[in-house]
């Protein structure tokens, strides 16, 4: 039987606000490779991470989801996913509109991955707000999360031009993630201070994680939240010639010949890191908000989701067959 298709979507304990201009973005498209050991002993199959029930009983896609909904309706809610997961995707999603389903032809990357959404979003609302969520983490506390988001969505109609990331609290000198150097601030200890980025250390080495831990600085969860039109400005400075790709392609959104024209364009693009590629080079436009003890982790190693199971006191049933 299959593990994971008779998982079903929970939407959130809150009704989201009638907010039109508010949007989510959440990127499933995610091969997982290096979580393939573990996902393969719970699923029996090839899927990736945010497809199984990791933690928790639920997919961490209708995790994802179910987290999402408190602050965006389902009716503005976009999935970027990639073609040769949709016997792993279709079970979870059977119930969202097709216009919400952004099916890459193979998985490029998050940067390719977010300009596509974005550039679609902007064909109808180019000054919405948007918050984009991995679909591949785990949090034990989400409503405390995303009270953050909430409020990052709040600086948005304060500061339009800048994008706001939420930046984790280290609990290790973590040398997989990536991490934010914040400016110093007086208001930087303060619940949910919004401060400007320095710069952006990508999986650092032992020593200078720990230096960065002390320094104060924060891992990058990678949930980011800002205007459509501010996104797609700093990635256009950042990545122009991928940008122009994308909107090229924008008149075929929504048609008949989309899938034709990204198959395309695809074909001519290498893979691309938004992280690296874009945040790291346009920290003026970037600002973060510091979260605290909400029980993050993104699951990249089965290490590191053994340890999220001891946290928890929990035990999976895949975990007592696989120990």
């Amino acid at each position: 039987m299959n593990p994971c298709s008779n998982q079903k979507f929970r939407p959130g304990n809150h009704v989201p606000p009638k907010d039109t201009d508010r949007w989510a973005i959440i990127l499933a498209g995610g091969d997982g490779t290096r979580l393939r050991s573990l996902t393969r002993s719970i699923s029996g199959d090839e899927r990736p991470k945010q497809f199984c029930p990791i933690l928790g009983g639920r997919t961490l896609l209708d995790q994802t989801r179910s987290r999402v909904t408190t602050l965006v309706a389902p009716a503005r809610t976009m999935f970027v996913l990639t073609e040769k997961h949709q016997p792993f995707y279709e079970p979870l999603l059977s119930g969202v509109s097709p216009n919400l389903l952004l099916v890459q032809p193979e998985n490029k990357g998050t940067a390719p991955a977010i300009v596509y959404a974005l550039t679609r979003l902007a064909k109808h609302s180019p000054r919405a707000m948007v918050a984009l969520f991995p679909s591949d983490h785990y949090l034990a506390d989400d409503q405390t999360f995303m009270a953050h988001v909430k409020t990052a969505f709040a600086a948005t109609t304060v500061r339009p031009e800048t994008i706001t990331l939420l930046g984790i609290t280290p609990e290790s000198p973590e040398v997989e993630y990536g991490w934010i150097e914040p400016y110093s601030s007086l208001l930087g200890s303060l619940p949910r201070a919004i401060t400007r980025v320095r710069r952006f250390w990508e999986k650092p080495s032992p020593p200078l994680a720990n230096e960065l831990m002390t320094r104060g600085c924060l891992w990058n969860s990678f949930v980011m939240v800002g205007r459509v039109d501010a996104f797609l400005s700093m990635s256009r400075r950042a990545l122009p010639e991928i940008c122009q790709m994308f909107a090229g392609i924008a008149s075929a959104f929504e048609t008949a010949g989309e899938s034709k024209e990204l198959r395309e364009l695809y074909s001519k693009i290498p893979s691309i890191n938004f992280s690296q590629d874009v945040l790291a080079i346009r920290p003026e436009d970037l600002a973060v908000m510091k979260v605290d003890q909400v029980g993050w982790s993104d699951l990249g190693e089965p290490s590191r989701v053994l340890t999220t199971l001891a946290r928890l006191g929990a035990q999976a049933e895949w975990a007592m067959t696989t120990a």
